[in-house]
C-alpha cells in the first residue's frame, strides 16, 4: 500500500510541475496584453481619468497578481490533497 501512495504522489508531484511551467507560460503571454490594457487606458495619468476608469485599471493592474496566487494555489492544493 506504501508504494501505492509514493507512485500517485510522484504522479502528483509531476502533475503540479506541469501545470506552473504552464501557468508561468500563460503569464509571459498575457503581460504585454496588460501593457497595452494600461497605455489604452491611460492609467499612467490618474488625474486625467474618471473613478470608474481608476478601479478599471486597479483591476487589470493585479490580474498577474491573481493569476500566480491561482497557480500556486491549484499546484499546492494538487500535492496537499495526496497526504489528507
Amino acid at each position: 500500500m506504501i508504494g501505492k501512495k509514493a507512485q500517485t504522489l510522484g504522479i502528483v508531484i509531476i502533475s503540479a510541475i506541469v501545470i506552473l511551467v504552464i501557468g508561468f507560460a500563460i503569464i509571459n503571454l498575457i503581460t504585454p496584453e496588460i501593457t497595452q490594457f494600461r497605455i489604452d487606458m491611460n492609467c499612467a495619468s490618474p488625474s486625467d481619468i474618471s473613478d470608474g476608469t481608476k478601479l478599471t485599471c486597479l483591476v487589470g493592474d493585479t490580474t498577474i497578481i491573481y493569476w500566480i496566487w491561482a497557480i500556486l494555489s491549484i499546484s499546492l492544493g494538487g500535492i496537499i490533497s495526496r497526504f489528507i
